[in-house]
């Protein structure tokens, strides 16, 4: 083939599809469905499939035919996220394979709808893949210990930034709250991307984009196949973003539940503890959720009154929006 005939173009349908375990329990866990290694050197990777547009009607429609059929799973809300084409992060130096183009998808479904796991998939926690992301006991100490140091002297190699442009420094102050400042949860994926670039995780070296001594560390997460993490981290942060103005949080709980275990699965996604009075006044006074008239042991202590959420109005998302704002911000 001449070198200057363009390579195809393959468009592939990615889901990071996720999911809350032990929702009822003392510490729920967002999890992530990926595909189990069949190979000892195999990457982890989000389920994928290509788009046929002569089977597939729509990129969703085509989404949904393959995770039913490859993993069992049903979805519930679905959201496309982002186009992810980067040449660098997936074809090679004289490749002449298809360059895959995938089209990331954050999806939704509820543990307890599961009968049994696919036998090509398994669920794991998301922070296993970004350890840093979660805050629900404080600031990790990978941050101060690992990583933060490491991310300073890689700053700290670079010269006179370009104009307009934010230093190394910055960044890593803006992104990860070093100097007392804010973390904010919903810059999941710009981390990421400054972590990759400073040639921390695998996957920059794996891609080329590493040319620095300092070498990827495995305490920060487990590697995935070609752009995964990305589209994961991706999906992490819009669905942190969209619980403050919709109510998702709902497509992961079961049709009864506490307000503890509310509370908790707000703060497994979000990574961040919540104050349980706080929220507890703000989520009944707003009217977000009814209560069932039934109380729940399973604790095994107290009984705990079980609530269901609201209908899904355009007034709920409004209330939802409030309450979230005021104990997410």
């Amino acid at each position: 083939m001449n070198a200057k005939t363009p390579l195809p173009i393959e468009i592939g349908l990615t889901a990071a599809i996720v999911a809350v375990n032990n929702v009822s329990g003392d510490r729920p866990e967002p999890m992530i469905l990926v595909a189990r290694e069949t190979a000892p050197k195999s990457a982890t990777a989000l389920p994928s499939g290509p788009f046929e547009p002569v089977v597939h009607r729509t990129f969703e429609i085509g989404l949904r035919a393959w995770v039913s059929a490859q993993t069992g799973v049903p979805l519930g809300y679905v959201e496309q996220l982002y186009t992810f084409g980067d040449r660098g992060r997936h074809a090679e130096v004289g490749d002449r394979d298809p360059h895959v183009v995938s089209v990331g998808y954050l999806a939704l479904t509820r543990t307890g709808e599961i009968a049994q796991e696919a036998p090509d998939a398994i669920f794991r926690s998301w922070y296993h893949f970004f350890p840093w992301e979660d805050w629900r006991n404080g600031r990790p100490d990978l941050l101060d210990r690992i990583l933060i140091p490491q991310m300073e002297d890689w700053a700290n190699q670079e010269g006179a930034p370009s104009a307009g442009r934010l230093s190394r420094r910055e960044r890593v102050k803006l992104l990860f709250g070093t100097d007392g400042g804010p973390f904010d949860e919903e810059n999941v994926l710009e981390r990421y991307e400054l972590i990759y670039e400073a040639g921390l995780v695998e996957e920059a070296h794996r891609d080329g984009h590493a040319g620095r001594e300092l070498k990827a560390l495995s305490a920060l997460g487990e590697t995935m196949r070609h752009d995964h993490r990305r589209i994961l981290a991706t999906a992490m942060g819009r669905l942190r973003a969209k619980m403050k103005y919709r109510p998702v949080i709902f497509e992961l709980m079961p049709e009864t539940f506490t307000l503890t275990a509310l509370q908790r699965t707000v703060e497994a996604i979000s990574g961040r503890h919540l104050h349980k009075q706080n929220f507890s006044r703000l989520v009944e006074s707003a009217a977000v959720v009814e209560a069932t008239g039934e109380m729940s042991h399973a604790t095994g202590g107290r009984p705990a009154a079980l609530f269901r959420s609201e209908e899904h109005t355009s007034e709920l998302q409004s209330r939802l929006h409030l309450v979230c704002r005021l104990l997410l911000e």
